[in-house]
C-alpha cells in the first residue's frame, strides 16, 4: 500500500503578471508552509520518500516545512497558466484575469480551449500534461510506503479530474478551489487510487490563522 501526502505550495507571488514573477514564496507561504511542517512534527513526521517539483515555490514549500528533499521531479512542476493565457488574450481577445473574480471566470474558459486545443501552440498539450502527471502519480504509487510531494494547485486538479471523472467544469473548480499549502491523501491499494482527503488545511484551522487562509 501506498500513502501520497500531496500538498500544494504555498501563497506565491499573487501579484504576478508572468510565470517567473510568480515563481517565489512571499513571507506568508513561507509561514504557511512552517505552520504545516510543525503540524506534521506533532502528528506523523514520518515520510519514506520527501519530494517536490523543481519549481522554486515548490522546492522552498518543502523547505519550510523543515522535511529534506529526495530530490525534484519535473512531472510534478505546473502547466503555463500564464503562456496559455497569453495566447488566449492573442487569439480571442479575452483579458488575462486582474483579479481574483477574473480568475475564477478564466480558469474554465483557459481549460476548455486548452483541451480543445485552441490555444497552447507550441507548449505542452492538454493531453501531454494529463500523461506526464498520471504516470508521475503511478508511479510514486508503486514506491510503496508514505510519500509526500509538494507541487501545485493545477497538478492536484488534474490528477483529481481522473481520479473523480470530471468534466472541464469539475476540473476548473477542484482547480480554483485548491488552497495554498493546503493536503491531498489519496491512498493506493489493490491497484487502485482512493481519495481519503482533499484540501486539509489543519494547520490554519485556529481562527487567529483565518486571515491566512489563501487561493493565490
Amino acid at each position: 500500500m501506498t500513502e501520497l501526502i500531496i500538498v500544494r505550495h504555498g501563497q506565491a507571488n499573487s501579484a504576478a503578471k508572468d510565470a517567473k514573477s510568480y515563481d517565489r514564496l512571499s513571507d506568508l507561504g513561507h509561514q504557511q508552509a512552517r505552520w504545516l511542517g510543525a503540524h506534521f512534527a506533532q502528528t506523523n513526521p514520518h515520510f519514506d520518500e520527501c519530494k517536490s517539483g523543481t519549481l522554486q515555490r515548490q522546492r522552498a514549500t518543502l523547505e519550510s516545512m523543515g522535511h529534506a528533499s529526495d530530490g525534484t521531479d519535473t512531472r510534478l512542476n505546473e502547466f503555463d497558466y500564464f503562456g496559455l493565457a497569453q495566447a488566449m488574450l492573442d487569439k480571442f481577445g479575452i483579458p488575462m484575469p486582474q483579479d481574483n473574480a477574473d480568475f475564477v471566470r478564466h480558469a474554465p474558459q483557459l481549460l476548455a480551449y486548452w483541451q480543445q486545443g485552441q490555444i497552447g501552440e507550441g507548449q505542452e498539450s492538454f493531453a501531454d500534461f494529463e500523461t506526464r502527471i498520471m504516470a508521475a502519480f503511478a508511479d510514486y504509487a508503486d514506491h510503496g510506503g508514505r510519500i509526500l510531494l509538494v507541487t501545485s494547485g493545477g497538478v492536484i486538479a488534474m490528477f483529481l479530474r481522473n481520479l473523480l471523472g470530471l468534466d472541464n467544469d469539475g476540473h476548473a473548480r477542484i482547480m480554483l478551489a485548491t488552497m495554498n499549502s493546503s493536503v491531498h491523501r489519496v491512498v493506493h491499494v489493490h491497484g487502485e487510487y482512493i481519495l481519503s482527503g482533499f484540501n486539509g488545511i489543519p494547520h490554519l484551522e485556529a481562527a487567529d490563522r483565518a486571515l491566512s487562509r489563501t487561493f493565490v
